[in-house]
């Protein structure tokens, strides 16, 4: 695990200025935020740093501006969401930089909190530029990155800084960390991963470090189909990418190689339309008509799965096993995620999960509460699949 200083290290912080680097990158629509679940993430850092006295100055992206001021993507309407789940005033600054951040700053009494510009208004910021780093260093004396979510970008706010400032994680960076440890790093085996989603191309490195590291991969989805396609299994109109049959292959005798079970659907549910309520049949996978589609796994691959959930001690979610998004084709993903939430209740599986689609699908099982974490960091959360060091963490790990 790397190794990084936290808010536990920081002492005699009254007055002290601390740039904390959040995401606010949150959905917004007709200038009210939709979902505030990232701006709850990162509530308790910044609580924990105003009730001792610092200085609370956050700086955050959002959208993408390209290097240039946007009123579309200010961060102003969303100072009023942050203030609303802080229950605590939040001054704004209209820069990150600059007279207009010095100033503001400036006016901070201790326990302040102070919202900058969003970042990416200054190309410097995506282009991680020295100069652009040092004028965001001028505003604090202290570095704390609680955005893991972009923890896989080098840019000024979330690596560059780190080596100008004493730097230290967040409580939403340390929880995400140590459950990541849990999962893949030091993890409790058996391992067993579940990856799911609609296309292979879009998860091939994760697949190739997963077949790697843990015990069984349970592969549902679009993604399925396109393994039992390679194998010569007849999958209809279902989504596949015949092209990929090689890597497909490939895949599956890296997993053979490191005594990675494989875990494919063994009958599906099948319909010749995608909507709400389609006439749907239960097929063995190996009698997909040859006009239908594939929509979700059937009760005996279901059934499967919780087998594997019964064996092991932490398992690693990203994906739905089926278009979870209409009924009926959500059975496989809301049973599959009751069973390892009820496992991990019981104390007997540590689960972690994340990705975008994983989030949506967990929620919508009513279950996202009852694993151990669940990750709302995307493309960050992917990256750590992969296997890939991330530059935000790394940056911790070395100023440490």
């Amino acid at each position: 695990m790397p190794d990084f200083k936290t808010l536990d290290d920081l002492n005699d912080i009254a007055g002290k200025r601390v740039l904390v680097r959040v995401d606010l990158n949150v959905p917004v629509k007709d200038g009210k935020v939709t979902d505030t679940t990232r701006i709850e993430r990162v509530a308790p850092t910044i609580q924990e740093l105003s009730s001792k006295g610092a200085k609370a100055i956050l700086m955050a992206h959002f959208g993408r501006p390209k290097g240039k001021p946007d009123p579309a993507a200010s961060l102003a309407p969303i100072a009023f969401a942050v203030e609303s789940a802080l229950d605590h005033r939040v001054h704004f600054a209209k820069d990150c930089i600059g007279a207009a951040a010095a100033e503001a700053i400036a006016d901070m009494t201790n326990g302040d909190i102070l919202l900058l510009e969003n970042t990416r208004f200054h190309a410097g910021e995506e282009k991680n530029d020295p100069e652009f780093a040092k004028a965001l260093a001028e505003n604090g004396d202290i570095y704390v990155n609680d955005a893991f979510s972009a923890a896989h970008r080098a840019h000024a706010s979330t690596e560059g800084l780190a080596h100008l400032l004493p730097a230290y994680a967040g409580r939403t960076m340390q929880a995400e960390l140590e459950a990541l440890e849990k999962g893949l790093g030091q993890p409790a085996r058996p391992v067993l991963a579940i990856v799911g989603g609609a296309k292979v191309s879009t998860k091939i490195d994760l697949l190739m470090n997963l077949v790697k590291k843990v015990d069984a991969l349970v592969i549902g989805g679009g993604m399925a189909n396109t393994f039992l396609a390679a194998r010569g299994t007849e999958v209809g109109k279902s989504l596949c990418e015949h092209d990929l049959a090689q890597t497909a292959k490939q895949i599956m005798i890296e997993a053979a190689e490191s005594g990675c079970a494989l875990i494919l659907p063994v009958d599906a549910v099948v319909a010749r339309e995608f909507k709400a309520g389609a006439k749907s049949d239960v097929v063995a996978i190996e009698n997909v008509p040859r006009d239908a589609m594939i929509l979700d796994v059937g009760p005996k691959s279901i059934d499967k799965v919780n087998e594997w959930l019964d064996r092991a001690d932490t398992v690693v979610w990203n994906g739905p096993l089926g278009a979870f998004e209409i009924e009926p084709f959500d059975a496989a993903t809301v049973a599959a995620a009751k069973h390892a939430a009820h496992r991990t209740e019981e104390g007997l599986l540590v689960s972690v999960a994340g990705g975008g689609d994983t989030v949506a699908a967990l929620n919508h099982a009513g279950v996202a509460e009852e694993f151990s974490y669940v990750s709302t960091a995307g493309g960050a959360f992917l990256e750590w699949m992969e296997g890939k060091a991330l530059p935000g963490v790394e940056a911790l790990s070395k100023s440490a």
